[in-house]
């Protein structure tokens, strides 16, 4: 009896073994490539925290770049086939035939401030001034000559454009007094109020629609995996309605890659990042914002003067998820 127990148990144990074994095998894994510590990176972080990519079926091995340029290239040599990314280096890539499209939409305006030194509180007082981005060429760099021609201001005579990094290394530079000022986004942006920084414009008030961080691939890779990136773009479809549906495990998610321990900046990062207008619940790419980003590219990129806000979008999957009724179906909506 005693063995036949022993031999019951070895098969239940092997069963598991093997249903888990099958489990694991259904995963596809796969590369997701995100660029900046900072808020707009969220969904990717709740996505793979909740287990969502893995309820889904994909295996996300999640990779952090320094900048946008360095997961654009890691997409277009398949290294990392699935990024999050803002727009300008999606297009210029596109404009030198790498085919990237967006699958889903993410971020679809810019939620910048341009913060300066506390004794710059006017645009003549920035004028002979250095204004800390990213990269050339990327969002902040966009955001920042836009605000600057905003205010009347001409970039590269009036102010001078510096790159300095990451989110995290821009601020640092601003409190090193290494620049005048920078263009921020949540947490980075309150932290600079509460160090007495003054915010000299707020982009996101000045109504610009913008393709930024959203989910990107190849056309070729949507070609040879289209399950994969269904499944990606239902994974970022729920993982959406997760931050925006469950607040404590947004918080959470927040605290834990930001390392915010200050609640007044968690909650304020937090209700930004899930407002409707800058990451709406139906994920459809942004035409007009990726407008915005080719006529911008086309002062400088003749090529980008025949490029339409269409060549860089396949959203067929947001399609699907939106006209079967499950999309309104996470939020408890009636079509």
């Amino acid at each position: 009896m005693k063995n036949f127990k022993s031999v019951m148990w070895m098969a239940v144990f092997l069963s598991i073994m093997h249903w888990s074994a099958a489990v694991s095998a259904q995963l596809t894994k796969v590369a997701i490539g995100y660029s900046g510590i900072s808020a707009d990176q969220l969904v990717i972080w709740v996505a793979k925290d909740a287990g969502i990519f893995a309820k889904n079926n994909i295996d996300a091995q999640t990779v952090y770049f320094s900048g946008g340029t360095t997961s654009v290239t890691a997409m277009i040599s398949g290294d990392t086939p699935l990024i999050q990314a803002s727009g300008p280096g999606i297009v210029s890539a596109g404009l030198a035939g790498a085919e990237p499209v967006y699958v889903v939409g993410g971020i679809t305006t810019l939620d910048y401030w341009l913060m300066t030194q506390p004794e710059i509180k006017t645009p003549d007082q920035l004028k002979g001034g250095t204004i800390a981005v990213a990269r050339f060429g990327g969002a902040a760099d966009f955001v920042a000559r836009y605000a600057l021609a905003r205010l009347g201001l001409t970039p590269g005579k009036d102010v001078t454009i510096v790159q300095t990094g990451s989110t995290p290394e821009r601020l640092a530079a601003m409190e090193s007094r290494r620049v005048s000022g920078s263009t921020l986004v949540p947490p980075a942006m309150f932290t600079a109020e509460k160090k007495g920084f003054h915010l000299l414009a707020d982009v996101a008030s000045l109504g610009l629609a913008y393709q930024h961080q959203g989910g990107v691939t190849t056309r070729r890779y949507l070609r040879e995996h289209p399950d994969v990136v269904r499944n990606f773009v239902k994974s970022y479809i729920e993982s959406v309605h997760r931050l925006k549906s469950d607040r404590a495990f947004g918080l959470k998610i927040a605290a834990k890659y930001l390392r915010l321990e200050d609640k007044e900046l968690l909650q304020r990062t937090y209700e930004s990042s899930i407002d409707e207008k800058k990451l709406p619940a139906k994920q459809y790419p942004s035409v007009a914002g990726l407008k915005t980003i080719i006529d911008q590219i086309a002062a400088s990129n003749p090529k980008a003067k025949s490029a339409k806000p269409e060549d860089f979008i396949d959203a067929r999957f947001v399609e699907e998820f939106d006209k079967s009724g499950y999309l309104d179906s996470l939020y408890n909506r009636k079509k």
